[in-house]
């Protein structure tokens, strides 16, 4: 793989962190009056744009759209549920194993070029 095929896939892994801290982080303060979450949310949602758009941007000079989608939405899968694991402490269980490569799947024909 050349850096133009590998740099959006770690840009947009670094970015999908930063969504997760910005979407479910709260959960672990759940005392904080909800105006703190989401200025907290919002702040940290920013450094995920600073990578989600040049991932996006050079990503499409190599891949479809679609792709990249579904590039996204993988990562977003296992970063959640490592985040759901180690940040969290909620056991990821079969079920959601199931449901996250039925997702995976439907990704990969979503994108596919047959």
């Amino acid at each position: 793989m050349s850096w133009p095929q590998i740099a959006p896939l770690l840009l947009l892994s670094v970015s999908n962190v930063f969504m997760t801290f910005a979407w479910y982080g709260q959960f672990r303060f759940p005392g904080q009056p909800i105006w703190v979450l989401v200025l907290a949310g919002w702040s940290i949602a920013f450094f995920e744009y600073c990578f989600a758009v040049p991932a996006n941007h050079y990503g499409h000079q190599v891949y479809s759209a679609a792709q990249l989608k579904t590039m996204q939405e993988v990562i977003t899968l296992l970063v959640f549920g490592l985040f759901s694991i180690f940040f969290l402490g909620e056991a990821i269980k079969w079920n959601h194993i199931v449901a996250f490569g039925f997702l995976v799947m439907a990704a990969y024909f979503g994108a596919a070029k047959f």
